[in-house]
Order: structure tokens, then sequence, then C-alpha cells
């Protein structure tokens, strides 16, 4: 390597170290958990705003086949979605504030089928509780409604798409359940009452399907992952309170890579953890603040088809990328 190389090394406040590299005008940063995996910080984008490639409340986010990234604004404010390459170079954005078809209140979950169209929950719409688009915004149908019952919602969040295009929409406040829905909005199944056993929850928040369709669950109240198979059967569960390896304050949401691997934002403690299908853990990184590799509420997470890990920096107003290495 010819160009000039430069090493800078901190400790990090995670078991680790940060290593800085500069070649030529490039820079990597790269947070080590010692005897870990390692993840770089590849690229950043956003600042607080209304405006294109600006967020108010940035909180999920998904990719499509082609890697390009979709991020809601969650605020009122806002009320968008907003697409990007996969650098962050901004695409288009659709949504203004109201009740109907192309309108939302408060959007939250968001996720994309295998031709391309995307699914986006509204937190706060008493009319509808998700809306089909393509991926250049132009709506196609709605379904749900405020409620208790098949098909209704209290409080629409996380949501996921599985690999025969069914929607999983979870439901906290009062229902603490997720619903199974049909590409065309139809019921198909659902799971989960308020508590803390096996398929309960508090507040279900993000969600995401592996490749064998089952479903992992962020159980936010009860600091929490639980997975189940395509029809809400329980299988396992990890997390507990705390800041330790494996331990979750306030998690956010899941994203599962093409070796079954999820990876957890976990709000409270400003990092990512890394866990296999059955919940052991394998690496974290991020500390709190504004620095790269850094966060601020760490809320919405998913991964392109190169394996790089997109995090929604909520406190930042930013979209954050990192790759293994």
């Amino acid at each position: 390597m010819n160009s000039l190389v430069t090493i800078r090394m901190a400790l990090a406040t995670f078991m680790g170290i940060t290593l800085t590299l500069i070649v030529g005008t490039t820079l990597y940063t790269t947070m080590i958990a010692l005897g870990q995996e390692q993840y770089s910080f590849v690229t950043q984008w956003g600042s607080t705003g209304t405006g294109f490639g600006t967020f108010k409340q940035p909180l999920e986010i998904t990719v499509d086949q082609d890697d390009n990234v979709y991020v809601t604004d969650f605020t009122s404010v806002s009320n968008k979605v907003q697409k990007f390459t996969n650098n962050g170079t901004f695409l288009t954005s659709w949504g203004t504030l109201g009740f109907g078809p192309a309108l939302f209140t408060s959007p939250s979950g968001i996720g994309v089928s295998s031709s391309g169209n995307v699914y986006v929950a509204d937190f706060g719409s008493p009319d509808t509780a998700v809306q089909e688009f393509t991926n250049e915004g132009t709506f196609l149908r709605m379904w749900g409604s405020f409620g208790l019952g098949d098909g209704q919602f209290i409080n629409p969040g996380g949501l996921t798409v599985d690999s025969s295009d069914n929607v999983y929409v979870g439901d906290f406040g009062e229902n603490n359940r997720i619903q199974k829905f049909d590409s065309e909005g139809n019921l198909l199944t659902k799971w989960g009452t308020p508590g803390t056993g096996d398929g309960q929850f508090i507040n279900p928040a993000g969600l995401a399907a592996d490749s064998s369709n089952n479903i992992y669950v962020v159980d936010g109240g009860n600091n929490r992952v639980q997975k189940f198979d395509s029809e809400g059967n329980f299988i396992t569960k990890w997390g507990t309170p705390g800041s330790g390896d494996g331990q979750f304050t306030r998690p956010g949401d899941i994203a599962v890579d093409s070796e079954g691997n999820t990876y957890v934002t976990d709000q409270g403690n400003n990092r990512v953890q890394k866990f296999d299908s059955e919940g052991n853990f394998i690496t974290k990184w991020g500390s709190k603040g504004s620095g790269e590799g850094q966060f601020i509420d760490p809320l919405g997470i998913t991964l392109d088809t190169s394996g790089n890990v997109y995090v929604v920096d909520g406190g930042n107003s930013r979209v954050q990328v990192f790759a293994p290495s």
C-alpha cells in the first residue's frame, strides 16, 4: 500500500478498542471487542430537519433487493418515508400528515416484499394500520382500523415481510400481539397476550423474518427477544434487563442476516448486539455520543445483500452504516 496510513488507537466504552485508519482521504473506524468479531464504520448520512435527506425523528429502516434504503420519520412534523441509495444519496420520498391513502400520522414499521413493494405501519392513524406502495411511493392499498378485534390495532409498530410476502405487524399497548396477513391484507393468524411468559409481550417492538420464515420479536417491555415459527409457535427466547453481554435496556429493533445471525439495537445502552439464531452472544459495538460508531437511542436496524448493517441513530438524526471486517 503506497498511501500513508495513520492509525490512532483509543479506549472505547466497551471492552475493546477503537481503530481509526486514514488511507488517503478515506476514513475507516473499527470497533473491536477483544476476541470477538469486528464491525467497521463505513458511512453516515442525515441531520436534523424536515427537508429531503434530513430527519426529525427517524424510526425504522429497511432495504430492497437492489440495496436501496427506506427510512420512516415518525413525527407529525415530517410524516414521510424517504428512499436513499446504499451510500445515502436521496432518491425520493412520500407521505404527508393526515388520514387516508399516502397520508400518515406516525409512520413506524416498514418492510419490502419480494416484488419490491413497500409496506408501512402507521402508529397513530385511526383509519388504517398498514399501507402498501410501489418502491417509488405510488399508493396501492391499505388495511386495518383501531380496535381490539381481528385485523385491528391499538398501536401498530414493528413490521416485517417473510419470503412468501406475508406481512407481520406488532401491536403494543392493550393488544400486545403479532398479527400475520397475506400480501393483500387478509388476516392469516395472530398470537400473543400481555405478560412475561413465553409467547406473551409487553410492548412488542421490532420484528424480523429469517430465510425459514421464523419470526423474531423484540419484546421491549420485557427486555428480551422471542423467536417463533411462522404460525406463532414459540421456539426460544433470550435477554434480561441490564448492560452486560446479552442483556438489554429498551431494545428497539432486530435484523437477521443470511446465516441466521440476529442484530438487535439496544437503545438504553446505545449499542448494537449480535447473536446467533438461538440467542448466543457473538459481539457488540457502540457507545453513547455523536461520533462515528456512537449512538444516541439507536432504533431501526437492517442489513443489505452484502451484509452491511444500517442503524437508525435516532438521537443524532442520522443513519450509520457498518461492515464486517
